[in-house]
């Protein structure tokens, strides 16, 4: 069963068959919305818009740790993210995906772990390792469908992911690109932490909007901006998600997620 997180722009719930919802609670509180069920040729899916149907949660208030809790609940083996984003590169053009495979927290308000002392059900403390955060075998299902389908999509990438709501300033921007990010955003960090925690397979698909604010004779980024280059471009995401979903239907996945339980 595979979740998916929508993220801005990018979670029409049109992509699922025979949809029902389904509002549930976690010992985290409640996560972002109802969780929509369905199928996509014949897959078990579960879909989460991350900031809410109607995009009123900002990104430091959405309950990452109920979202990923909500779908490991519902026995989702992988979650597969939407994500927009920035470019910090020259060759990452707007309109472009990333399928990225590194990241860095320059976040500095979020819950990063389910095992916080509060809940019975997960004691301890997790010291999880994040040396390769997301899912390899995922990602090359998402990297080879887009081959695929023809679209312009990079296989590697680091994302910066910061607080938010505000963009960066242009000396940030300039910075991150010297700390080697490759595209920035506002919630990668904590979802790929909670759901390694989580023990699902994990995958992004980020899709650059604009160049954030480092490049010289270019517009900075804005929010009319960002959702203009979407909505041009979230075709893109569903043709992956549509066509990458039956494939890892269709694969054996017992080794990957035993290692992912076990780390």
């Amino acid at each position: 069963k595979i979740g998916i997180i929508g993220g801005t722009g990018l979670d029409d719930p049109d992509i699922l068959e025979g949809r029902t919802e389904k509002y549930v609670d976690t010992p985290y509180g409640k996560p972002s919305d109802a969780l929509i069920l369905g199928k996509i040729k014949n897959v078990d899916c579960v879909l989460l818009a991350r900031h809410g149907r109607h995009h009123t949660i900002t990104p430091s208030n959405v309950n990452y740790r109920a979202n990923i809790w909500a779908l490991k609940e519902e026995n989702c083996s992988h979650v597969l993210v939407t994500t927009a984003c920035g470019s910090l590169r020259e060759e990452i053009q707007p309109g472009d995906l990333v399928i990225i495979d590194q990241f860095i927290d320059w976040t500095s308000k979020r819950h990063c772990t389910l095992y916080d002392g509060q809940h019975s059900a997960l004691p301890g403390v997790c010291h999880i390792p994040m040396a390769e955060p997301f899912c390899t075998k995922t990602r090359e299902v998402l990297i080879e469908t887009a081959k695929k389908l023809g679209l312009q999509c990079h296989c590697k990438g680091t994302m910066i992911t910061i607080e938010g709501p505000r963009f960066s300033s242009r000396a940030e921007s300039l910075m991150f690109r010297s700390w080697g990010a490759d595209v920035i955003n506002m919630t990668t960090v904590p979802e790929v932490i909670l759901a390694r925690e989580a023990g699902m397979s994990y995958a992004s698909i980020a899709m650059a909007t604009d160049y954030d604010c480092w490049k010289e004779h270019e517009e900075a980024v804005s929010v009319d901006k960002v959702l203009k280059t979407l909505k041009g471009n979230t075709n893109k995401a569903t043709s992956i998600l549509l066509t990458a979903i039956p494939q890892i239907g269709s694969m054996d996945w017992t080794d990957t997620l035993h290692t992912l339980k076990v780390s």
